[in-house]
């Protein structure tokens, strides 16, 4: 029976610091944040998912984006190396609740940075953005990791957005969806949808054919729905203005061994 438990981390009060790297800064409203979390988190509820709270690191504005401290393959954890040294301090508490699951820990070490959100998992074929964030040391480590676990490691050039995540994330299917304008090489992948909006490119699949997505995305939700899914829509609006996405919010771990 696979595990339905999401890793999630409370914005902390420094948020509205949060890096922004390719769209300009908009002022942030926390409050506005806290409450679009809170609904984010009892989503993932409704649909079956137990959260894990991971514990807060207010020093850092990111921690949020919880899903760039770790890779999850099979049971087990890659502690990342954010490539920003402004998030490194994200990363002990993520390997506290991962150890806490049962997980088997592992790290990607220096000189080697990866970000989790440069890392898109279709079936055993793990993409990984090589970008700004993470390097080709990460891409060799991941290989290194999760290769004699079965896992194919394929590298994609990033470069017009923050992770590959922040172009590409894939339908139940396996079916690669994102926006041609921010996608550098859509012939990488086997199946290749184009969707109309940047932010439909990012789903978190729930189960049972439910499509998390961000509210800012309804032409790509009508598209996704008349093709038989359902999309399930967020308001995810400051989370954005620092290049967040349904995705960076929560780790999916799905295969813990009983």
């Amino acid at each position: 029976m696979p595990s339905k438990k999401a890793l999630v981390r409370r914005p902390g009060p420094r948020l509205a610091e949060g890096l922004v790297t390719h769209i300009e800064r908009a002022s942030v409203d926390i409050d506005l944040a806290v409450e679009q979390w809170e609904a984010y988190v009892g989503t993932l509820r409704a649909h079956g998912w137990e959260t894990v709270e991971v514990d807060p690191a207010d020093d850092c504005p990111d921690a949020v984006f919880v899903e760039d401290t770790v890779v999850m393959y099979k049971n087990v954890a890659l502690i990342a190396r954010p490539g920003a040294g402004s998030r490194r301090g994200e990363t002990s508490g993520v390997e506290e609740a991962v150890a806490g699951l049962g997980c088997s820990v592992h790290w990607i070490w220096e000189p080697a940075t990866l970000e989790g959100g440069d890392v898109l998992k279709v079936g055993d074929t793990l993409y990984v953005g090589r970008g700004g964030r993470t390097n080709a040391a990460g891409v060799q480590q991941l290989r290194a990791a999760f290769e004699p676990l079965g896992a194919r490691v394929v590298a994609v050039p990033v470069s017009t957005v923050l992770h590959l995540k922040s172009a590409v994330t894939a339908l139940p299917d396996g079916t690669v969806v994102g926006h041609p304008r921010v996608v550098d090489h859509p012939s990488l992948f086997p199946r290749f949808l184009a969707v109309p909006e940047e932010s439909g490119g990012h789903v978190v699949l729930l189960g049972g054919g439910a499509l998390l997505m961000a509210a800012s995305a309804p032409k790509t939700a009508e598209l996704l729905a008349g093709l038989g899914h359902e999309p399930v829509l967020v308001d995810i609006s400051e989370f954005e203005k620092l290049e967040g996405c349904v995705t960076c919010l929560s780790v999916r771990v799905r295969e813990l061994y009983a």
